[in-house]
């Protein structure tokens, strides 16, 4: 597959999603007194596996849109960008009703786009090798 890293509409193309996965992440952080279950302990649960999906999807967008943008190290700046925005997504977090920060939950979506990562390497090898 050719690269179009220098006509605008691909570049907008491949950054589009990233953008709108952010806008989805920043619009949950907004919501005050987010609760997904009922009972306590399967609410929790459900948040933290939430927190790591959504931050390996965000992972696996930017890694895409860096690849395509003709970034080197794309693996290594999209984890960096990602705990980034984990960071700023928990300070903005801090000034809802009902929410706050916690860098607890900065290692959770650290370790969801770690994972995620991981699983692109892996499926990457293995497509490569069913193609050899």
């Amino acid at each position: 597959m050719k690269r179009l890293r220098t006509r605008p509409l691909a570049i907008f193309v491949v950054w589009l999603p990233v953008v709108v996965w952010a806008a989805v992440i920043f619009a949950l952080s907004a919501t005050p007194n987010l609760r997904v279950a009922q009972a306590d302990d399967l609410d929790f649960i459900v948040r933290k596996a939430g927190h790591m999906a959504a931050f390996g999807i965000l992972a696996v967008l930017l890694w895409r849109a860096l690849g395509w943008s003709g970034a080197r190290r794309t693996m290594a700046w999209s984890l960096l960008l990602t705990i980034a925005y984990a960071a700023s997504d928990e300070f903005h977090q801090s000034f809802t009703a009902g929410r706050h920060a916690s860098p607890v939950d900065v290692g959770i979506d650290s370790a969801g786009a770690a994972i995620a990562l991981v699983a692109v390497v892996v499926w990457l090898r293995w497509r490569g090798r069913r193609r050899a």
